[in-house]
């Protein structure tokens, strides 16, 4: 068996005395892992950095087996982004969710060119409110989309302010009501609206959080979201 494709690496693990584990989203087979010989050693591990773009090629007897890949770094993106302290913590941030939330080599087209340009975006001004919306995108692409176009109660586009952390459907302030005050809090930047400050964001972040936390991770078993993400929402949206 053997392929050749493009990724973004996820995570690398030691393994044995020289060799690594990688885990990388590539364009065509999903989120794959694979045995990098020498990975581990002086000439690889520098290359092999969490967010770096890499063309690889990957072998084995047979397609279920974890396989070796032969890389080829293309670009380096933590590198670029040395001194800036919330990149950084985006770019993890991204590659945890991605390696928590992933099932394994399925391809993922849509959320793989959106990943790729945001961590290309990460070292321009206004990538947070890109970064929100990625996390937007990672929750529809695990099945757990947001309903955002029309109020669940009244079924008016008009002066939607909230969601529902029950059903991720948007409510109208006339729909709440009484009920406002249990709603998530819904910041025009979530449905594409103008630009987002610090208090748009807190918001934003409030609402993909509670459904990345109560939704998708009860789905994928008893763990934990990564705590690369609560990390960055600490210093991005205090």
């Amino acid at each position: 068996m053997e392929w050749r494709d493009e990724g973004a690496l996820l995570s690398v693990r030691r393994h044995g005395e020289s060799a690594a584990i990688i885990e990388i989203f590539t364009a065509r087979h999903g989120r794959h892992a694979g045995v990098v010989r020498g990975g581990a050693g002086r000439r690889m591990a520098p290359l092999l950095q969490p967010g770096a773009q890499l063309d690889v090629t990957w072998r084995a007897r047979l397609e279920d087996h974890l396989g070796h890949y032969t890389v080829e770094p293309l670009r380096q993106r933590a590198a670029g982004l040395m001194g800036e302290r919330t990149a950084l913590l985006a770019l993890s941030s991204v590659c945890a969710l991605l390696g928590f939330t992933l099932p394994e080599r399925q391809p993922q087209p849509a959320l793989y060119a959106a990943t790729t340009a945001l961590l290309d975006e990460l070292a321009a001004p206004g990538w947070p409110l890109a970064y929100l919306r990625w996390e937007m995108l990672l929750l529809e692409q695990s099945g757990f989309g947001l309903d955002l176009g029309r109020c669940a109660v009244t079924g008016s586009r008009e002066d939607l302010a909230y969601v529902s952390p029950r059903t991720g459907r948007a409510v109208s302030r006339a729909g709440a009501g009484d009920w406002a005050g249990r709603l998530l809090p819904l910041p025009a930047c979530l449905m594409g609206q103008g630009p987002a400050d610090a208090s748009d964001l807190r918001d934003g972040f409030a609402v993909t959080g509670h459904f990345l936390a109560n939704r998708l991770a009860p789905a994928l078993g008893e763990r934990p979201l990564p705590g690369a993400r609560a990390r960055l929402v600490r210093v991005l949206a205090p």
